[in-house]
This record gives structure tokens, sequence and C-alpha cells, in this order.
């Protein structure tokens, strides 16, 4: 998770990713539709719903061939930090 210090707007970014095939550019926006995928094409799009009720953000911006990565923004206001910086 990284503080978005530089960012326009403040808040967090939490980001999930990995090494496989990634998401072709004209999916990334596709791939949250309800009914997109191979199985049920819920998934995704539950995800941004929910996120979205809360106030959350999420968006794919992986390079294609090299991985996908989801990117979560997450405003000020909605989190707080209660642990210890590191």
């Amino acid at each position: 998770m990284t503080p978005l210090d530089a960012a326009p707007e403040p808040g967090l970014l939490i980001t999930c990713e990995d090494d496989g095939a990634g998401i072709a550019e004209a999916e990334k926006e596709q791939i949250f539709a309800s009914g997109f995928g191979k199985n049920t094409g819920l998934g995704l799009f539950l995800a941004r719903e929910i996120l979205g009720i809360s106030g959350l953000k999420i968006k794919e911006t992986g390079r294609y061939g090299r991985g996908a990565r989801f990117e979560i923004t997450v405003p000020e206001h909605a989190w707080r930090r209660t642990g210890p910086r590191s």
C-alpha cells in the first residue's frame, strides 16, 4: 500500500499484480462489465460496484504480455493509519 503523497488528491493506493499474460488494452474497461469473461463474469463487476459504494476506485494498469496490475484508490478520508510508521 502506498500513500498518494504526490497525487492531486491525497489518499492511499493498493496494488495487486501478477506476471501472467496481462489484459489487452481494448479489454481494460470491459473486464469490469457484468457478464464479461470465461466464468460467471461477475467477479470484477461486483468488486468495482462494492468498492464504488465505499468511494473507492479500481482500474487495471498492467501491460499486456507482462502481467495484470490492479490499482485500488482509497480517498484520503476513507482510511487512517493505526500502527507505527515503518
